[in-house]
């Protein structure tokens, strides 16, 4: 089997991994398409001590499977598996079960690979109009809705800081939830993808001196983030994380005492959001798409995704 196996830090092409076996429950899919993201050059940067096959966004087909309908079927996939027995998995929350496996990050290999195994019930259903290249976004553009799910942002001044992937896919979706949407990043050419939106774009120069905002939301990918967002949250504000790093941040806890901050981690959202924004048509998504590479070439591909403004770079099979 192709893949891109991680190890150490060290990223290569392989073409002899075994096809994995899916347990009980689960079943095979053929990779079609599989999206880098901020968090893929995290992990080679030493994010998680991963060991294995990389890679979380993907579109693929259902090849083999005990549950009626599936094989055949081209899907997406919750990239979270519990163990299905603890108090999280049995309230519907395997996101935080204590044992679980996560596709590509936690010991799980993941979508940079011919194949992959998911639980059944992991899956997700593609329509036939949606394409495999909007369908790589279905990960990121869910864990966007998640922020909607746990803070009230329907007529909030919203600031998001990150022109990244997920900060043009958060922006949008506040938007469209009824948010009053300032964006800042540090690449022009990013924040085009949002021309002749509500949304407002600005470089961080153009970013008003200390204006501070109901909601703010990290996803600058970078360690002074969390910090940056915080100096712009309003007393009383809500200030939401969404940057993972290798690196060690700091936080002024004191700040967020005195201005009585609430501060919200937020991860992975559902799917069935995600995919209702798709199915939606107000998402921007073609032109966030920089460039494509076969799996022989996938090590070029997390080069051209770490560039300064790179875009979504696929990887595909």
């Amino acid at each position: 089997m192709k893949a891109i196996y991680l190890s150490k830090g060290k990223l290569e092409y392989r073409s002899d991994l075994p096809v994995p076996v899916p347990g009980e429950g689960e079943a095979l899919i053929r990779v079609l398409k599989a999206g880098v993201c901020r968090t893929d050059l995290e992990m080679a940067a030493g994010y998680m001590d991963f060991t294995g096959v990389p890679g979380h966004e993907f579109v693929g087909v259902v090849e083999k499977s005990a549950t009626p309908g599936l094989v055949g079927a081209r899907v997406v996939g919750d990239i979270n598996c519990g163990c299905g027995i603890c108090a999280f998995c049995k309230n519907g929350e395997q996101n935080h079960c204590p044992d679980r496996t996560v596709l590509g990050i936690k010991g799980r290999d993941g979508a940079f690979a011919e194949y992959l195994t998911l639980p059944d019930g992991n899956l997700h259903h593609l329509p036939d109009n949606l394409g495999d290249a909007e369908a790589v976004f279905m990960e990121p553009l869910s864990a966007a809705y998640r922020i909607v799910e746990q803070v009230v942002v329907r007529g909030m001044g919203a600031l998001v800081l990150g022109d990244g992937n997920l900060g043009l896919l958060a922006a949008q979706t506040l938007e469209i939830m009824k948010a009053n949407v300032t964006i800042c990043g540090r690449h022009r050419r990013r924040l085009d993808v949002l021309d002749g939106t509500r949304v407002n774009a600005v470089l961080e120069d153009e970013l008003i001196p200390g204006k501070q905002y109901d909601l703010v939301v990290d996803a600058t990918g970078r360690p002074e983030g969390a910090a940056t967002a915080l100096s712009r949250t309003k007393p009383r504000g809500t200030l939401v994380l969404k940057t993972t790093t290798a690196l060690k941040r700091e936080l002024d806890l004191n700040t967020v005492v005195i201005n009585e901050i609430s501060v919200v981690g937020s991860r992975c959202g559902p799917f069935v959001h995600g995919m209702a924004l798709l199915e939606l048509g107000q998402i921007r998504l073609s032109a966030m798409v920089e460039a494509e590479f076969p799996i022989e070439e996938g090590p070029t591909a997390f080069e051209a995704a770490g560039k300064p403004g790179a875009m979504k770079v696929v990887i595909s099979f």
